[in-house]
């Protein structure tokens, strides 16, 4: 209880100031920052499905560590998730903490960013409610991933987009996740300081435009991904569990689900 109310007021029970707030905020940012790093890494990942089928299949089976174990390993793909999921648990624990306690205090907050007109406040917005989508959202992508690591290709991830309609999810999860972790990077910057130079006014623009940049960047790379794992679910829509077998590999594997 001691550590609950350090962590709400920054005040001890004797009533001396506590380094507990800034001790989870320092947290918080850094488990974001990892998990903003992974996003733009497994944006990448998931894209190299513009590159070809081959190059995301060649690319999948370097993460079950094909080059170690022959025919790779999925259950390296389920320890990663957990670990990663980890870490996402503890962001958003930490994170509930900036949520407004009610709905009252949502229109307050609501209500001071529109008198602002302050688009740092308003970003904050976005971060905490993008945050609580993400927080149901990511949980069942999580999931799915920690527990199917198998049906992770250019088939099996095509066919769960299309045939049991996981593009909603995905679409939602790519504007919030996207936006949330570029704006989660800039937010981090100003706060810390990564950045500071003699100029601050200029820093914070130029860190904005980055921003800007980076969110722009991985939108426009998300849709186009997601567009080429609907085209090729719908293509293969009356093929419903087959897995994708490289083009030097004669025979066809049909998936057991």
């Amino acid at each position: 209880m001691e550590k609950i109310i350090e962590a709400y007021t920054g005040l001890t029970i004797e009533g001396k100031k506590s380094q507990t707030p800034a001790k989870y905020d320092k947290l918080l940012t850094a488990t974001g920052v990892v998990l903003a790093l992974f996003m733009m890494g497994h944006m990448f990942f998931v894209s190299t499905i513009l590159l070809g089928k081959d190059v995301m299949y060649k690319v999948t089976k370097l993460f079950e560590l094909d080059f170690i174990f022959e025919g790779g390993l999925p259950i390296i793909v389920s320890i990663f998730v957990a670990i990663i999921s980890f870490i996402f648990i503890i962001h958003a624990l930490l994170g509930i903490r900036k949520f407004p306690t009610s709905y009252k205090t949502y229109i307050k907050v609501k209500e001071h960013a529109k008198m602002m007109n302050h688009k740092d406040t308003s970003m904050w917005m976005f971060q905490w409610i993008s945050g609580l989508i993400m927080i149901f959202a990511a949980s069942i992508h999580l999931y799915i991933m920690f527990t199917q690591p198998e049906n992770i290709g250019p088939y099996a991830s095509a066919q769960r987009v299309v045939s049991e309609n996981m593009w909603l999810l995905y679409a939602i999860l790519l504007i919030c996740v996207e936006i949330h972790g570029s704006v989660g990077l800039y937010r981090a910057a100003m706060k810390w300081g990564w950045f500071d130079g003699e100029n601050p006014k200029e820093t914070r623009k130029k860190l904005y435009n980055t921003k800007k940049a980076l969110s722009a960047f991985f939108l426009v790379l998300g849709f186009i991904t997601l567009l080429a794992y609907v085209k090729i679910g719908i293509e293969n829509g009356s093929q419903p569990g087959i897995k994708y077998t490289p083009k030097n590999n004669i025979s066809i594997e049909i998936s057991k689900k």
